[in-house]
């Protein structure tokens, strides 16, 4: 038997979620918090993707918090250490390590209706007791591997990009790529010149817009510290930048058509050879997989190195690879460009709420399914922060976020340590809102097979529609919506 801690509420994660939760509730004087972590330091996904290139694809004065704003970023989109190293002084500015049980994986929780509390286990056997659960684990933090027949059997080195192996030496290998993700683009142009051959294996080619990165002038950043409303200001403008691609996103084709033509320019300045730009030239409308962008990911497939299969795999081999044609490749080293779990991130955890219900399997076979991507009908006092639909494709989560941390302290004052689900009608109607919008939008009707959609084909990741809208829609927690008791 482990250790039990009872206290108010148990946040799971460190990431922008979990931290950006913890600094709410000590605004409101609350330290009768603890945040639950299954790594030894905080930063979510920007702790565990450490591999060459890894940046955001959001501009660094926007994905950030807008109350802890850094005049010091070094470049419009900045690499992945600069950003683990802000959370990290986040963390430490707000004193949040204190409240932070590191080495602590969560395996299950479970309601109980007559104290009104949570029930928190984790792979330790420690327990937690809480009034509130809050889940701030987000979407990116299980890693996926294809289940490749051999797989087993590679003889070199195999890792998710997630879980990059530095005690690897690449130079001079031969390395296979497997996906064409959001990773892949931006680690392959690192490693590509130090590898000897390098295969990638693309099922489906990413849309790719050239990358307005630039470093931010020593001018711009000590205007931006001596003078805060000047970053303020500056925030704001990339806001409605980036929000003004919710347009192209929710049905107004001609904005995909003009960033389609971006794009195939972007593949025409680096790539010459006319049978690799038909293979990495997309045959669906833009947007219906996540857009990317990058200056050198294409220069690096135009390399003598590197070679693109689009064949697809049939099985791994001791030191081979064999495309769907029966071409085999010789490999090294295999590294797993292919996303993580996310619709299905909650099937084998074991969340228990009201008479018994399981949130994993009702999930795995209705959908996920909540009100406002926040709280679920069934599972009192249980809150997720960028939960099913409140995923992005045009802006920045942190600022969904900070709506979601808002709206979820209002709910906690609300319930006075009551219990507080929301209504199931409440639920429906709010999802059969989203799915309708959904349907009109690009991700549905762009003819791909994207992560976004579940395995029944049904989006339920992205928010369909405009961030400012799901602001007002979080500003006030309506009680009518709620039962409380």
């Amino acid at each position: 038997m482990g250790n039990r801690t009872e206290t108010g509420v148990v946040i799971v994660g460190t990431g922008f979620s979990g931290l950006g939760m913890a600094i709410q509730l000590r605004k409101e004087g609350r330290e009768d918090f603890v945040i639950l972590e299954k790594a030894h330091d905080v930063g979510g996904t920007w702790r565990d993707n450490s591999y060459p290139g890894c940046a955001c694809d959001i501009p660094s004065h926007m994905y950030s918090f807008s109350f802890e704003q850094n005049p010091g970023w070094s470049r419009a989109y900045s690499p992945q250490p600069e950003i683990w190293r802000y959370m990290r002084e986040v963390a430490d500015k707000h004193d949040l390590r204190r409240f932070i049980r590191f080495g602590q994986e969560v395996t299950g929780a479970r309601w109980d209706a007559e104290e009104n509390r949570w029930h928190v286990a984790t792979r330790g056997g420690d327990e937690f007791t809480a009034s509130a659960l809050v889940a701030g684990v987000g979407a990116l933090h299980l890693p996926m591997i294809p289940e490749l027949p051999g797989i087993e059997r590679f003889a070199g080195p195999a890792y998710h990009s997630a879980r990059w192996r530095h005690d690897v030496d690449l130079a001079g290998k031969k390395v296979a790529v497997i996906g064409t993700g959001a990773s892949a683009v931006q680690f392959v142009p690192k490693i590509a010149p130090e590898v000897a051959e390098l295969t990638l294996f693309q099922r489906t080619p990413p849309w790719i817009m050239p990358k307005a990165d630039h470093e931010m002038s020593g001018r711009a950043r000590a205007l931006f510290k001596a003078f805060p409303p000047a970053q303020r200001a500056y925030r704001t403008l990339l806001y409605w930048l980036l929000e003004a691609r919710a347009i192209g996103f929710n049905g107004q084709s001609w904005v995909m058509k003009l960033g389609q033509r971006i794009a195939r320019r972007n593949i025409d300045r680096a790539i010459k050879d006319p049978q690799l730009r038909r293979k990495v030239t997309p045959d669906y409308t833009m947007g219906c997989k996540r857009v990317l962008i990058s200056n050198d990911y294409y220069p690096a497939l135009a390399r003598d190195n590197v070679d693109v299969v689009t064949d697809g795999v049939r099985e791994v081999r001791e030191h081979s690879v064999v495309d769907a044609a029966g071409v085999e490749h010789e490999a090294d080293v295999i590294i797993y460009g292919t996303g993580f779990h996310v619709t299905d991130a909650f099937d084998d955890l074991e969340i228990v709420g009201r008479d018994g219900r399981n949130l994993g399997k009702e999930w795995a076979t209705e959908g996920m399914r909540t009100h406002l991507g926040i709280t679920v009908a069934g599972f009192p006092n249980l809150f997720f922060l960028l939960g099913p639909n409140t995923g992005l494709g045009h802006n920045s989560v942190v600022f969904m976020i900070e709506a979601q941390i808002s709206y979820v302290a209002e709910a906690l004052r609300l319930a006075r340590g009551r219990a507080i689900e929301p209504k199931p009608e409440v639920q429906e109607r709010f999802n059969a809102q989203i799915q309708r919008k959904l349907a009109k939008g690009i991700w549905t009707r762009g003819g791909c097979k994207s992560w976004y959609l579940d395995a029944k084909g049904v989006n339920r990741t992205i928010w369909p529609g405009f961030t400012w809208r799901y602001w007002l829609d979080t500003r006030k927690v309506r009680r009518e919506d709620f039962l409380v008791g």
